[in-house]
């Protein structure tokens, strides 16, 4: 593997966008993942060979393929966000989000990010990938999602399985680069709306929850794993339930893509969220809720 020319570590200062806020003044999960794509591309920035010269000038797309989170604390509007980002003797990348709060730098999120430069089909020009970046280069995203490491699977677990939610959609150009597929944000994106369907589907929607006992999600972690590509006005099939429940105050879930191509229902896309519920008002605002048995029926619906 060949070891890129700037091996000291990318720090970047970044502030959570205005869109992330949606109750009270904390920062979705969502935004916490946009934030580690940045500092992804600014890591890229000094490597000497950023994602417009890589596509322009060699045909590669910027890929991230696989991002694994853990979040441990809370991120609020306009906090100023210190983000460190760092090579692996794996090819891998490592992201950290800190917070400075009472005079020291409190750990937000840490992520394990694979990264890979895919030979795009509507690049104008086809070069090698600069030397320092030539471990990430791959031919096709499927190439680069099966060496992305150990933990990605390739079945379909979910499609015929009871319990499920189902919900079918287009993909919209804005949620694809390059002209051409389906980027890791924009599953980010999906995970997201697709658990606040399952929710809605299962009769406890968010702003229920909100209006009646002051509750409001909370992730805990998260992995977000490019399989296959899916392209732009495809109609990405989405699968998401609930796998466990621990303790009483925690749940796994799971999100399953795919596309329908001829005969065969493409895999493209798999992720593993881990939720709870906290207090979103009130003296005990941000502290952790037990779910109760009603909660425990309808997310898991009985199976638990």
């Amino acid at each position: 593997m060949t070891i890129a020319a700037h091996t000291e570590p990318t720090i970047i200062h970044v502030t959570p966008a205005f869109e992330g806020s949606n109750i009270r003044a904390w920062i979705g999960f969502k935004h916490f993942l946009y934030l580690v794509e940045r500092a992804v591309l600014q890591w890229l920035l000094d490597q000497g060979h950023g994602a417009r010269e890589l596509y322009r000038d060699h045909g590669l797309g910027v890929e991230i393929v696989d991002c694994s989170a853990l979040f441990s604390a809370a991120l609020e509007l306009d906090e100023d966000v210190r983000a460190e980002i760092a090579a692996r003797p794996d090819g891998r990348l490592t992201v950290r989000l800190t917070v400075l709060r009472q005079g020291r730098q409190v750990t937000a999120l840490r992520a394990t990010v694979s990264v890979a430069l895919i030979q795009e089909r509507t690049a104008e020009v086809h070069r090698p990938a600069p030397p320092a970046l030539a471990h990430l280069e791959a031919a096709e995203l499927s190439d680069a999602c099966a060496a992305a490491g150990p933990g990605r699977t390739a079945e379909a677990p979910g499609w015929a399985e009871p319990g499920g939610f189902r919900w079918s959609w287009r993909i919209p150009y804005f949620y694809c680069h390059y002209s051409d597929r389906m980027q890791h944000s924009g599953f980010v994106r999906a995970l997201e709306e697709a658990f606040d369907r399952f929710l809605a589907d299962r009769g406890i929607s968010i702003a229920r929850l909100l209006r009646e006992r002051s509750w409001i999600p909370v992730v805990s972690r998260t992995r977000i794993q490019l399989i296959a590509p899916a392209y732009m006005e495809e109609t990405l099939h989405t699968v998401f339930r609930v796998t466990g429940v621990m303790r009483g105050i925690m749940f796994d879930a799971r999100m399953d893509c795919y596309v329908q191509r001829g005969p065969d229902l493409v895999h493209v896309a798999t992720a593993q969220i881990l939720h709870g519920y906290m207090m979103s008002a009130g003296e005990s605002a941000g502290a952790p809720v037990q779910l109760g048995p009603d909660m425990v029926e309808a997310l898991t619906g009985g199976s638990a």
